[in-house]
């Protein structure tokens, strides 16, 4: 969908400076972008490489058994049918603490092999199990303890207080993440209800 809606865009855009003139403001735009784009992926590269290396470090060491044992509990009110000290819960703890750190480019590929893992035990293929499901409203509620990328963002862009939208951020997330799991509890209990 976005291949078609980027490039829409773009040629609106195109047509809409030609008509009214701009064309010499939207060259300009483009080649600032362009520099501006490359001064946030350049600034944001440090930031990336010392949370993935941090996870990296977790992920090696002992330090995720203890994490996902602190975790388990709320793990099997969110994920009944995984089992404790499965692969599967191993790698939706990685998720869970990358999220929580705000490591959006960390939480990616670690929720994407999740969910590999347990579509590989799903004897239902072409149907999203629950857990399956529950995991996509966490990753989409996304609670954050420290949103990094949003912080180094700011930071780049000359923000005066780059850390003032922790609190907002806590506060969003956690109301989006009570209500995901409310609303997916409801819907689950309904359909075990129905079968």
């Amino acid at each position: 969908m976005l291949n078609i809606l980027w490039p829409i865009i773009i040629i609106i855009s195109i047509i809409f400076a030609i008509i009214s003139g701009n064309m010499e403001k939207l060259n300009s735009s483009i080649f600032e972008s362009c520099g501006t784009a490359i001064q946030l992926s350049i600034s944001l590269l440090g930031t990336i490489c010392l949370w993935n290396g941090i996870m990296q470090i977790v992920q090696d060491s002992s330090l995720i058994k203890k994490i996902t044992k602190l975790l388990q509990p709320i793990f099997r009110f969110l994920f009944p049918d995984i089992k404790e000290g499965s692969k599967e819960n191993k790698e939706i703890s990685l998720n869970i603490i990358a999220n929580i750190l705000g490591l959006g480019n960390a939480a990616t590929p670690l929720g994407l092999k999740a969910m590999k893992t347990m579509q590989e035990k799903n004897s239902n293929k072409d149907t999203l199990t629950n857990s399956m499901a529950m995991f996509i409203i966490l990753n989409t509620a996304s609670l954050q303890l420290i949103p990094t990328t949003v912080i180094a963002i700011r930071n780049s862009l000359g923000s005066q207080n780059p850390t003032s939208i922790i609190v907002p951020v806590w506060i969003s997330t956690i109301c989006a993440g009570i209500a995901g799991i409310t609303l997916a509890k409801i819907f689950i209990r309904k359909s075990k209800t129905k079968n």
